[in-house]
């Protein structure tokens, strides 16, 4: 998980070259594009596509040489050994659904007594009461808006970040910053990074999944690896303009060739592969391309599996709200989740959107988000308390929120603005403390004034449970040294249980 500052260069010339095999005069890409397995072609092409780490300045892990996706080491003993992001497109309010402000609702109709940012997103009116009553839950008493009635349930697992803040109002930007760390720079994302710095516990399946993510406000970025090699971005399961039912890996079934005839490719490469190393020696950036895919060969059997869930008993679907048709396709994707999680994949994406505005009310607040809310509560809930039960959830670091809040004051009629001056996230599980609220936003609730948590700052501490030093992580490309942090962050020591 460090960087190698030695360079791999690939020798020149016929009898050396790793397209070539001398023996054979057969082009390994031909090859390879005219075999037509289905996925596999696809993950390798990709593959193909980038020079090798010497070639452009950058460099694997040592230990990813010739396994890329292998288990590696973390920095220090790790609270959490995975991570499932259940996120909320579009800026949940969160002075409507876990930060409650009695002032807020006593000051309704009046001016907001202090400044405003000096960049706003579009001009805002009058403090604007919540139209939600909240109420204490669990032993902790912590407060949780009527919205989620059946994640309140879980109160006493959860840890509130009241302060989290970032830099852009924007949608485009804000998803960037959240997802990458920067919001005008293409930069890997951080799933890509947990993966890159450990590994995939599961061979047949890739380290990051992302189920129906947007294809919006920065799309593939949002789960891309940028300069980081190609296996280490998400794959995506469908996307947020198709039902769950529906989400799937492109080309992962080939109705071309039988599994059979496609092993019996993957046998002659290898032989190829064989004889060129025996001349030319070990090329580590060869063999991890070759991995790959083969990586892609097994998971057209190990993906379909994890998909299928027929297994799964009439009371677990009960419990993610299969049986409903309101929750019916988010319960899904975090059953789907559970799922993965469970099989070894490192970092799992879960996204609540539509083709419509998601959770991003700037006006129709009350009908808005009680929509969203019912369509993400009852599935929340029976993740927490799936993961519970299955004892995965002390080591499984679950993280929930959207790219921003919204404003105490008042859009239109009835809505709020984009608000990245002040929001709540939250966690449960994977080492976090348990029943607890870090950080404050003002008494309106517009900006974060206690504990203050940048969006670095977050990412920092994600990867810190993780076992992962953010300041250490890091990939050299172009000449400098790059990390999910850029040159901030700083642990939120005070969320450590």
């Amino acid at each position: 998980m460090h960087h190698d500052d030695a360079e791999t260069k690939v020798p020149a010339g016929t009898a050396a070259s790793p397209d070539t095999c001398a023996c054979h005069g057969l082009s390994r890409r031909a090859m390879l594009r005219g075999s037509g397995v289905g996925f596999g072609y696809l993950a390798l092409a990709s593959l193909l596509a980038e020079q090798s780490a010497g070639e452009t300045g950058g460099a694997l892990p040592s230990s990813a040489a010739t396994d890329p996706l292998a288990p590696r080491e973390p920095h220090f003993s790790p609270r959490a050994k995975r991570v499932i992001f259940l996120f909320m497109k579009g800026g949940p309010s969160h002075v409507d659904t876990f930060d409650y402000k009695p002032k807020l609702q006593q000051d309704h109709g009046q001016p907001l007594p202090f400044a405003k940012p000096r960049v706003q997103f579009a001009p805002t009116g009058t403090l604007l009461k919540s139209p939600w009553k909240f109420q204490a839950h669990g032993s902790s008493g912590l407060l949780v808006s009527e919205l989620f009635p059946q994640v309140a349930r879980h109160a006493d697992d959860l840890c509130l970040i009241h302060s989290l803040h970032g830099t852009n109002a924007a949608h485009g930007g804000a998803l960037l910053k959240l997802h990458t760390g920067s919001d005008n720079f293409v930069r890997p994302s951080m799933g890509a990074w947990v993966t890159y710095g450990l590994g995939t516990e599961n061979q047949n399946l890739p380290g990051f999944i992302t189920i129906c993510p947007t294809l919006a406000h920065g799309g593939v970025k949002n789960w891309g690896s940028a300069f980081l090699p190609a296996y280490y971005q998400g794959t995506p399961l469908g996307n947020a303009s198709v039902p769950s039912t529906q989400a799937r890996v492109r080309y992962i079934q080939n109705d071309h060739l039988s599994r059979r005839m496609q092993q019996k490719q993957l046998e002659v490469l290898d032989q190829l592969n064989r004889q060129h190393l025996e001349q030319s020696g070990p090329d580590g950036v060869l063999e991890a391309r070759i991995r790959s895919f083969e990586l892609a060969f097994r998971m057209q059997t190990e993906m379909p599996l994890v998909e299928d869930l027929s297994e799964e008993t009439p009371a677990t679907r009960r419990l993610y709200g299969l049986d409903d048709k309101v929750t019916e396709n988010f319960g899904r994707q975090c059953l789907l989740a559970r799922r993965f999680v469970e099989r070894g994949v490192r970092f799992v994406q879960v996204t609540h959107s539509d083709s419509n505005v998601q959770w991003d009310q700037h006006s129709n607040l009350k009908q808005g988000h009680e929509k969203n809310a019912l369509e993400v509560d009852q599935p929340i809930a029976g993740l927490l308390t799936d993961l519970k039960a299955r004892g995965l959830l002390h080591d499984t670091l679950v993280l929930w929120g959207g790219e921003f809040g919204r404003t105490p004051t008042v859009q239109g009629s009835d809505g709020r603005d984009h608000n990245p001056e002040g929001f709540t996230m939250w966690m449960a599980g994977g080492g976090v403390k348990a029943g607890f609220r870090y950080g404050a936003t003002d008494e309106y609730g517009y900006y974060a004034v206690e504990n203050k948590v940048h969006v670095h700052d977050l990412h920092a501490t994600l990867l810190h449970l993780l076992g992962l030093d953010h300041e250490k992580l890091t990939y050299r490309y172009a000449g400098r040294d790059f990390r999910l942090t850029d040159v901030a962050g700083k642990v939120a020591h005070g969320i450590l249980a």
